[in-house]
């Protein structure tokens, strides 16, 4: 099997990742910003980063944050897989990159467009959200005695290791360029996804429907974040809950 370096390996999504890749036989680095024998910030690049690639055949990106620096570090990244002559670069997108207009989609997507123009073997992979980020979503709205929520906007929850058995799939089947979007098995309601976070949480709030304004919230309220004919996903929202 070959030598496959997942960034963000220790992450919500990438040690998931790294556990199925090991389970497929393959050999696997693990790239954190604080987590040895790869700990490397990837925003600053370096003879670290350059170390961690030796000899890699595939890389999964998965390291990711919505406090910025995402394009500085895919560029680091590509540049010393061009120079370490890795094969394959596969990165994790979400759905909605090119229609919603937030500022860290912006810059996921232009993270694809940096994968797509390396000069490497590329695979990308747009998914909806993970049932975690609801969870994290409601918990901090719970906080008020009132849980409020987007008038008018669906969520799409998709099971995280569901998309980590695709990544590693993907992993081991060489370059593909974009492939096929990856969405949760359902398409609801806020409101309706909020009730099934208070009735698994057993917390009491009543829930208010807040009309919000800006392109970003048309954008979500329109869709542009779903992916309703790519309901492949199997876990439902209920079932995450029921297992925290």
């Amino acid at each position: 099997m070959t030598t496959t370096l997942v960034t963000g390996g220790t992450g919500t999504l990438g040690r998931l990742v790294v556990g199925r890749l090991r389970a497929d036989g393959h050999e696997v680095r693990v790239l954190s910003r604080h987590a040895g024998p790869y700990a490397v910030d990837l925003r600053a690049g370096g003879a670290g980063l350059d170390a961690a690639l030796t000899g890699v055949e595939t890389v999964v990106h998965c390291a990711s944050t919505p406090g910025g620096g995402d394009e500085r570090a895919a560029a680091n990244l590509v540049a010393a897989a061009r120079r370490a002559g890795v094969g394959h670069l596969l990165y994790i997108s979400i759905v909605g990159v090119d229609r919603v207009p937030l500022g860290y989609y912006r810059a996921k997507l232009a993270v694809e467009r940096l994968v797509e123009e390396s000069g490497l073997g590329w695979t990308v992979l747009r998914t909806t959200q993970f049932h975690d980020l609801l969870v994290t979503l409601f918990e901090g709205l719970a906080k008020a005695p009132v849980l409020p929520v987007p008038r008018g906007v669906a969520g799409q929850p998709i099971e995280v290791g569901e998309v980590a058995g695709r990544l590693a799939e993907l992993a081991g089947a060489g370059p593909a360029g974009r492939v096929a979007d990856m969405g949760g098995p359902e398409v609801r309601s806020l409101e309706s996804l909020a009730r099934a976070y208070l009735a698994a949480s057993g917390r009491r709030r009543a829930l208010v429907g807040v009309p919000l304004f800006g392109g970003v919230y048309r954008a979500l309220r329109d869709g542009g974040h779903l992916a309703p004919e790519r309901a492949v996903g199997k876990g439902t929202f209920e079932e995450f809950l029921a297992r925290r």
